[in-house]
Order: structure tokens, then C-alpha cells, then sequence
């Protein structure tokens, strides 16, 4: 039987090969391992539809035709063991929906489904950006794209999470692309700065609309709350059909890059790493908050903004009064402040979660909430860079148990990233340790009683990162992760060695963290090998999936 499939798409950046015909004019081959029993998937043209059908000889190959190019992918066995397996999922490109408001490149999609799939992967993520949904006016939503997005997952057997995604792409380390806030939110916002965060020198940042007007009615008559509710709900009442079987979990956005934080080291105010950040509590909003919590228990002269003292964006903490080793962090008025800053981001987080929790309850889902994994400067005693993006963590103060405890209290999965990272790996002079930070994480939501759920917080594809992953995410190491999700799928994590150490990964999370190598070929159709035919034209051109 053979599987032909033409497409529109190149899957590589034209740029780089400057041979690379349309993907409508390249024809290639992909092989299958035999199986027992088998299976062809017909992949037809745009115009007609996909057919699995299931056929009774046991020695079978698929074959996909494609000009310069012959990838073997390999019938990967999962045999799971459901107590200690650990779901592998693949973050998708962050611009798989375009500005237009249709799929990215549908067929290279397509046939990067198809390999995930024969990778055991468990699923895919996307954002649902708000700007791309709800971009030609309040409640006017175009989940089109992102319906057809569903039904290819469906069609190739894989799950789906979602992320509702209320923030700006753009300005922050990895984003590739642009996607600002919906139209008329933009224009709300300029009509009034206050919206967004501000810090101490005045520079705003339109990433994500302030906490401190959560329940105040600013765009357009309503709340950002009543903005967000409306949204999940609008998604939940189209995608209804879909729940508890593709689409598995809403991952809900609850600040900038979807985490539960300030954006107190953003790039597009001169942030660099390792900076230590900034408070970000200067809109008039969350001055009237910090004025009347000051008040309330006397200390007036407390409510007149931040600490003068914190320093600047790309400062260390030693170079701080407020951060320094014996500084203004660990007095009277710290404790006040620091107390109020990060309450009220748990209480954001709280306040929309209850509204997930009361769309989502009976659709069969898992919610979840993700949080910033910030490694620097945490062996300081201040762990300023923690404290200026909310997180109120320090040699004497555990952080993250109040939102351990609070998404333990709507059942909502603790989704935490660098996992991959090893302190060895980090610069001296920058005080890192994402170890030692994971592990305060699990014991925190073991404590509390809430699932956790990892990611990776840069692109790696080498066998040390996934090593990494592979040992936090056991139940032996603390507290064991309950799905693992892979940032990010992009044309090189298909290139050949890449490529097989995620199948590598995949098989070792399936089978409780022990690792399994891979050879260099698919003779025994186990393994992987992903090879490249040299073009017979002007130069050697290689082909990925993406």
C-alpha cells in the first residue's frame, strides 16, 4: 500500500536552501517498518479526506514519496506502565495560527503530526492567543483555525492541550514572533496607560493587563475578568464535542508567557540576564491597592509605591539597599511589602481560576496553571530576582507553597518549568540553582497535594537535558511529574540526532525513567534513523519536518 502526499508547504526556510522547490512540486518517500498487525494511512490531497484502514498480511510498507529525501521512522512499542508513565507533549509553534486568523502551513503540520505520533507522543500544545480570537471586537471570537487544528490532532490519534493565552506575544526570550493584545484592548490601553504594568521609572509594558483593574469595567465596559470568563467560555461552547477526548487540558494564562507572575525582567525594557528585575507597581492601580493595605494597619508613609532602594533592571542584589545580604527585604516594612506584592498575585491567579473551574468542571478536562521557574540569584538569601516577578521566596520564606496551596484548592495542575537545567550548566557569577529550585517546587506541591506537571524553559535537544527531565521527573526524586510537556517543535528537533534522542526520551518517560538507547538504524523496526539523500542538483539540500 502506498501513502502519497502532496503539499503546498515547503517544510524548510526557503532562505537557507534557495533550492527547495513548493512542496506541491516535491515528491517523497517515507518508509515504515514492518508491523504485526499494520496499518496504511492514506494521506490524500486538501481536497479529499484521510483513510486509516487496518490490513491482515503482517508485512507491510507505507511509502510517502518525497524528491531528495527518505526518512525511515519506526513503529514505536509503548508499553506502558500507567503507575509510573509520564506523558510526553510538544509545544507547537507559537505562530501555528497567523495573524490572518488561519493555520500555518496545514500540510507540513499535518506531516509533523504524523511523526510526533510515531514518536509515542502524547499530544501537542497551542496557544489560543486572545489577539489573534477576539481580534475584531469584544465578543466577536474566530476559533476557525483552531478548529481545524483540532481535527487533525483527532485524526492522528494524539491529545491536545490548550493554553489561554491573555498576553501579548512578543519581548520576552524565545518569542519568534509578534502577536500585541487584541485591537481594542491596544486602544483602551492608550486611551489609559494605567492598564498595563508599570514600573518605578514609568515605562509601561503591554504584555498583559495589570492585575490591579481585575475587576474594574476598563475594556469597553467590562472587567479583564469578565473579558477572560467570556473568552474560556466562548472556547468551551465550540469545542464542547472535543473535551475529555482531544482537547485534554486548559492550560489558563494568568500573567506574561501564560505564567502566574509580574513581568519584572522583560527584554523590551532592557532586561538582560541575570539582571535581578524590577518591581512592577506603579500603575495608579496597584498604587491605590499597596496606599489602602498601608493604611489599614498604620504605617501610611509604607503606601507612597515600592521600595526606593530595589535598584534597576540588570543590577545585582549585593549592588541593592533592598536586596543586599542583610538589606531592607528582611525588616518590618520588607516583610509588609513583599507580603502584599505577592498576595496579590495569588489572589489574580484565585479569582480566575474559580471562573475556569465553574466553565470547565464537567467537561472532562484537566486545568492547569504554569509558573515561572527563576533560577538566578537564588542562592542569594533575597532571592531578588524572585521577589520582583511576585514569587516571595527567600533564605527564611517558602514561596511557593501559597500557590501550591491554592491551586491544590481547585484541583489545578502546578505546571512548572526548567526541568532540563543543571546548576552546573549556569554561569558562576549569575547565583543559579534550578536544581535546587525544582526540588523546592515538589516538595511544595507534594505538600499541598497538587499534581505537577513540567517543562523545559529553553530549547534543548541534547541527551543531557533530556537526563535531566528524565531524573526530576521521577516519584523516587520528591514528587513525580504527571505529564511532561517539550518546548518546542521547530525544524530542528526533526534533524536526525535530535530527533532520536526525543524518541529516546519519549520510550524512557513511558517506561518510568528508564532509559533505553537507540541505535543507529530501524532494521529491527525499533529503533530510528533519519537519513538524507544528497540532491542531484546545484547543491545538497536536506528536508525537515515542521
Amino acid at each position: 500500500m502506498a501513502l502519497t502526499l502532496r503539499s503546498s508547504i515547503s517544510f524548510i526556510n526557503q532562505n537557507q536552501t534557495k533550492v527547495l522547490k513548493a512542496f506541491d512540486d516535491v515528491l517523497s518517500k517515507v518508509s515504515f517498518p514492518k508491523t504485526n498487525p499494520s496499518w496504511c494511512l492514506r494521506a490524500k490531497n486538501s481536497m479529499q479526506e484521510a483513510h486509516v484502514t487496518q490490513e491482515n498480511n503482517h508485512n507491510f510498507n507505507s511509502e510517502v514519496e518525497w524528491e531528495n529525501e527518505k526518512v525511515h521512522v519506526p513503529s514505536i512499542a509503548n508499553n506502558h506502565c500507567n503507575s509510573m508513565r509520564v506523558p510526553v507533549f510538544v509545544m507547537l509553534p507559537l505562530d501555528t495560527v497567523t495573524m490572518g486568523g488561519s493555520l500555518n502551513k496545514p500540510r507540513a503540520m499535518n506531516a509533523s503530526l504524523m511523526a510526533l505520533k510515531s514518536a509515542g507522543v502524547e499530544g501537542v500544545m497551542v496557544d489560543a492567543w486572545w489577539g489573534l480570537v477576539e481580534k475584531d471586537g469584544p465578543l466577536k471570537y474566530n476559533w476557525e483555525a483552531y478548529a481545524e487544528l483540532v481535527k487533525m490532532v483527532q485524526k492522528h490519534g494524539l491529545k491536545l492541550q490548550v493554553v489561554m493565552s491573555f498576553h501579548q506575544c512578543g519581548g520576552n526570550v524565545g518569542d519568534s514572533c509578534s502577536i500585541p493584545l487584541p485591537p481594542w484592548v491596544v486602544e483602551e490601553i492608550n486611551k489609559n496607560p494605567d492598564l498595563v504594568y508599570t514600573d518605578r521609572s514609568g515605562k509601561r509594558n503591554p504584555e498583559y493587563i495589570s492585575l490591579g483593574c481585575d475587576s474594574l469595567p476598563v475594556l469597553r465596559g467590562r472587567s479583564p475578568l469578565q473579558v477572560y470568563s467570556d473568552y474560556m467560555r466562548s472556547f468551551h461552547d465550540r469545542f464542547r464535542d472535543y473535551m475529555g477526548n482531544v482537547i485534554t487540558e486548559i492550560q489558563v494564562g494568568l500573567g506574561p508567557c501564560g505564567e502566574l507572575r509580574y513581568p519584572s525582567y522583560p527584554e523590551s525594557n532592557g532586561w538582560r540576564f541575570p539582571g535581578i528585575g524590577e518591581f512592577q507597581c506603579y500603575d495608579k492601580y496597584m498604587r491605590a491597592s499597596l496606599e489602602a493595605s498601608a493604611e489599614a494597619i498604620g504605617k501610611k508613609e509604607w503606601g507612597r509605591g515600592g521600595p526606593h532602594d530595589s535598584g534597576q533592571y540588570n543590577q545585582f542584589p549585593e549592588d541593592t539597599g533592598f536586596f543586599k545580604r542583610e538589606g531592607t527585604w528582611n525588616t518590618e516594612y520588607g516583610h509588609f511589602f513583599l507580603n502584599w506584592y505577592s498576595s496579590k498575585l495569588v489572589e489574580h491567579g484565585d479569582r480566575i481560576l474559580v471562573s475556569a473551574k465553574t466553565i470547565f468542571q464537567t467537561s472532562g478536562v484537566k486545568l492547569s496553571a504554569k509558573i515561572a521557574g527563576i533560577h538566578w540569584h537564588y542562592k542569594a538569601r533575597s532571592h531578588a530576582t524572585e521577589l520582583t516577578a511576585g514569587y516571595y521566596n527567600t533564605r527564611f520564606h517558602d514561596g511557593y507553597e501559597p500557590i501550591a496551596q491554592m491551586l491544590a484548592k481547585h484541583g489545578v495542575v502546578f505546571n512548572f518549568t526548567c526541568m532540563e537545567m543543571k546548576d552546573k550548566e549556569q554561569p558562576g557569577h549569575a547565583n543559579c540553582s534550578p536544581e535546587g529550585l525544582v526540588q523546592q517546587v515538589k516538595k511544595a506541591t507534594k505538600k499541598a497535594g497538587v499534581e505537577l506537571a513540567g517543562e523545559n524553559a529553553l530549547e534543548r535537544y541534547d541527551a543531557s537535558a533530556y537526563a535531566q527531565v528524565l531524573s526530576t521527573s521521577r516519584c523516587d526524586s520528591g514528587h513525580g511529574l504527571s505529564a511532561f510537556t517539550y518546548l518546542r517543535m521547530n525544524k530542528r528537533l526533526f534533524e536526525g540526532e535530535n530527533w532520536r534522542h526525543l524518541v529516546e526520551f519519549v520510550k524512557s518517560m513511558s517506561e518510568g525513567g528508564r532509559r533505553q538507547g537507540l541505535s543507529d538504524s530501524d532494521s529491527c523496526g525499533t529503533d530510528l534513523y533519519v537519513g538524507h539523500i544528497k540532491g542531484t542538483k546545484k547543491q545538497d539540500q536536506e528536508v525537515t519536518l515542521v
